[in-house]
């Protein structure tokens, strides 16, 4: 079992969903490192269950850093993140505890934990951890800000609802970084909430697309075949739970073009190589290219609604009907939007770590 993920900056997630609480370690944040705690409750607020089109459980989320940091600066050790669970109701999933619910974790988790895992609320399969996910995030993207690297995401699609498409990376990027519903068409966001409600009186759910950008990196971080900017990014975002697919650049998109098409021609733009086209996402050879990073992950419907649905008694091995109790979200994707950015932020802190070492982050006194 592995609940750790990075090379050189690591991150271990830990706690379940109705348990005392959640938490994360980040190890490898070099010393010296400005800890922003305004900042970290600012991104957190964005994960935040609001109003309808998310779930009735409310958590306060106050993240506690316990150690790592001192005076507001990063020690070099392990920081140590805490955020206490508040506002469970555990007896919701007692009556169906053997009764595993359709496209959840619950089935499969039972056998690989032998029937010992927790499984209140999903217990550590939950979305519920994905909130020390962007605590930890937070401190890597304020790194990588003060590095001039941006990141932001935007819901793309959502139920046949269109954002337009990144234009103006600066004031882009600047507009979903004050956004809850992360749209840049304003137009779009009161009919994709409409239909996130409309999902919720029909006890059903949604799923959609989030539209990622990386603007700032430099030319040639990266590495070839196994540790490909691609790979690492994916294995970063599929650690999401919902997450099912993801595609850079123009993705599938490509397999209906021409090579003529497909390939990114090369110019000269004030005195700096940069490519006429993004097809390829920024990254060439699993090493950036200098252009903006482009991916796009496709984030499933919550699999827990109110409607009935077809399950099996583990317990007797008979078919059963399930109507699933608690409190779900419609939709999650305007939740994942901030988690994408920080597991997005993570992983580049890593890679650059190891790329250049500590010191490209670090700042001496």
């Amino acid at each position: 079992m592995r609940n750790t993920i990075g090379n050189h900056i690591t991150l271990t997630i830990f706690g379940e969903s109705h348990g005392e609480m959640i938490g994360a370690i980040l190890d490898g944040i070099p010393a010296g490192i400005e800890i922003d705690e305004a900042y970290i409750e600012q991104l957190m607020d964005l994960r935040k269950a609001k109003g309808t089109i998310s779930t009735s459980r409310k958590e306060e989320d106050k993240v506690r850093i316990v150690s790592g940091v001192r005076n507001g600066f990063a020690e070099g050790t392990p920081i140590t993140i805490l955020i206490e669970n508040r506002n469970v109701r555990s007896q919701d999933y007692e009556s169906a505890a053997f009764v595993p619910r359709p496209s959840h974790a619950d089935y499969s988790g039972s056998l690989r934990y032998k029937g010992y895992e927790d499984r209140r609320g999903g217990g550590h399969f939950s979305g519920r951890l994905t909130a020390a996910l962007v605590a930890s995030g937070a401190i890597c993207m304020h790194m990588l800000e003060k590095k001039g690297i941006y990141i932001a995401s935007h819901i793309k699609e959502l139920h046949g609802i269109h954002d337009r498409e990144f234009e103006n990376l600066n004031d882009d990027i600047v507009k979903l970084k004050g956004k809850y519903f992360a749209v840049l068409n304003d137009e779009v966001e009161e009919k994709m909430k409409a239909e996130i409600e409309d999902a919720r009186c029909k006890k059903d759910s949604l799923g959609g697309v989030l539209e990622t950008v990386v603007d700032g990196l430099d030319a040639g971080i990266g590495n070839p075949m196994f540790d490909s900017l691609e790979s690492l990014l994916s294995h970063a975002i599929f650690s999401i739970p919902a997450v099912k697919g993801i595609e850079f650049g123009a993705g599938f998109a490509l397999k209906d073009m021409y090579g003529s098409d497909a390939n990114d021609a090369f110019g000269i733009k004030e005195n700096e190589v940069v490519t006429l086209s993004n097809h390829s996402g920024g990254i060439q050879g699993g090493i950036s290219n200098g252009m903006p990073i482009l991916f796009r992950t496709v984030i499933k419907p919550t699999p827990s609604i109110a409607s009935l649905q077809q399950s099996v008694d583990l317990n007797t091995y008979r078919e059963v009907q399930l109507e699933i109790q608690g409190r779900h979200d419609p939709a999650i994707i305007h939740r994942a939007r901030i988690v994408v950015d920080c597991m997005t932020a993570f992983t580049l802190a890593d890679v650059l770590v190891g790329q250049f070492g500590e010191d490209y982050f670090g700042e001496k006194r």
